[in-house]
């Protein structure tokens, strides 16, 4: 990013290391939100508390089903919770706030605006004047490195650039509190790093508008790298389960001992919370269930059963070797551990002996062994099977199982969850099911 004496923003001071929290920005308070199902409300939060002050960068880290980015959307005012309230700069929240910007995981760009008209957007819809609306977009373009592309269509920029003109339209408006929704996880390795990297440079030497900044996120890493704290949800419901300070100044070393003993230690803490849920509850009908391909199970399960594995490895470790992120390694490591070929504890994962035997199987015996995995571990697979035992055509419409999975789930996680269970139910050759009909059968019925 570069360096301007007109850009919009507190004026340059000494480099700095932390700013410190201050006055309260935010308030959340006994925060729900849920939907009407047939079987009562389906919570997607559940009591959620948090604080915000200013100089802080607070992280919420949590995998899918944590109501993160619902979280986000009731603070910047945009859906309203269920119950409990949000208290914004010491008053009542009730709607899109002054002061409040949104930075998307998509880009979220006008492809027919350049630059400078996407930027000038948000200003123009508050009624700010032609020529002021310019000099700040030019301002806020100059300080978050985009100069000279003013005039450049997004179809022109590579994603970062594009992502560089998203925090340009939020700091425009000159916001008090600045949310962003997994803003890097949409960009490569390096250029997330680099724009990570700039973002800080200038909060910390206190050249941004903004007074606080809530960041979402499923990169641990990430979390401790930018945040001052970082609040760990739950899944299905989202609650606040952990509050972690990071006792770091920026910058931060990655390679630090300290800084990877606080990664596995937020590692340790979300696998043994899910691991207890897991050991205490099981799979039921209703359970929600990622969409985790049976290519990227067998394959997890190979690298552990091989050296320098053996059967067990740290999971930053491994997500580290592999370039995962939470959000991919532990749906894996999840549904292994649901079928019975994996288990975490303390933040290291553990292949069971059917798995060793899993590693070494050909192809026909793995599907075999999978599908007998599937059937005693799966409640959902098992009751698909029945129903197609009893049925005289052994034939069954999607429908049917869809309308029983939403008495429990949200449409979406009920779609999601029947999907991964007809991959798996295919994989292990228990059913067929025809895309087009949408039908299940038995393997050995035409389709």
């Amino acid at each position: 990013m570069q360096n301007s004496k007109d850009a919009v923003a507190t004026p340059v001071q000494a480099p700095a290391v932390s700013r410190g929290a201050g006055q309260e920005i935010l308030n959340v308070k006994d925060v729900c939100r849920g939907f009407d199902k047939t079987q009562g409300e389906l919570l997607v939060l559940d009591d959620v508390n948090l604080t915000l002050r200013e100089g802080e960068i607070v992280g919420m880290l949590g995998r899918s089903g944590s109501g993160k980015s619902t979280l986000l959307r009731i603070i910047a005012g945009l859906i309203q919770p269920t119950d409990g309230h949000v208290d914004y700069l010491g008053k009542p929240l009730s709607g899109p706030a002054e002061g409040v910007a949104m930075v998307f995981q998509t880009f979220a760009l006008f492809p027919w605006l350049t630059v400078l008209q996407n930027v000038e957007a948000g200003l123009e819809a508050q009624g700010v004047g032609a020529r002021e609306r310019r000099e700040r977009a030019l301002a806020a373009i100059d300080l978050i490195g985009l100069d000279g592309f003013e005039n450049a269509y997004p179809r022109e920029l590579s994603g970062g650039m594009r992502q560089r003109v998203g925090f340009a339209r939020a700091l425009v408006v000159d916001p008090t509190l600045l949310l962003m929704d997994e803003p890097f996880s949409a960009l490569d390795v390096l250029t997330a790093e680099t724009l990570r990297t700039d973002l800080l440079d200038l909060w910390t030497q206190g050249r941004l508008p903004i007074k606080s900044v809530l960041i979402v996120t499923h990169n641990i890493e990430e979390a401790v790298f930018m945040c001052d704290r970082i609040l760990v949800l739950s899944s299905n419901p989202g609650k606040v389960v952990a509050e972690i300070q990071v006792p770091f100044k920026h910058p931060r070393n990655r390679l630090d001992p300290a800084f990877r003993r606080l990664v596995d230690d937020i590692y340790a803490k979300m696998t043994a919370r899910r691991t207890d849920e897991t050991a205490k509850k099981g799979l039921e009908l209703g359970s929600w269930l990622p969409e985790v391909s049976t290519n990227l199970m067998a394959g997890l399960i190979e690298t552990l059963a091989a050296a320098p594995y053996h059967g067990r490895a740290d999971m930053p470790e491994i997500a580290r070797s592999l370039h995962l992120e939470v959000d991919d390694l532990f749906p894996i490591a999840e549904v292994l551990q649901h079928l019975g070929f994996a288990e975490m504890r303390e933040g290291d994962i553990f292949l069971t002996p059917p798995a060793r035997v899993f590693s070494e199987f050909g192809t026909q015996e793995r599907k075999m062994m999978f599908a007998e995995h599937l059937l005693r571990n799966v409640p959902l697979a098992a009751r698909i099977k029945k129903v197609l035992n009893e049925r005289p055509g052994h034939r069954a419409p999607r429908v049917r199982f869809e309308q029983e999975l939403e008495d429990f789930l949200s449409d979406e996680a009920a779609e999601e969850t029947l999907d991964a269970v007809i991959n798996w139910g295919r994989y292990g050759e228990i059913f067929s099911y025809n895309d087009q009909s949408e039908i299940f059968s038995l393997e050995d019925v035409e389709s």
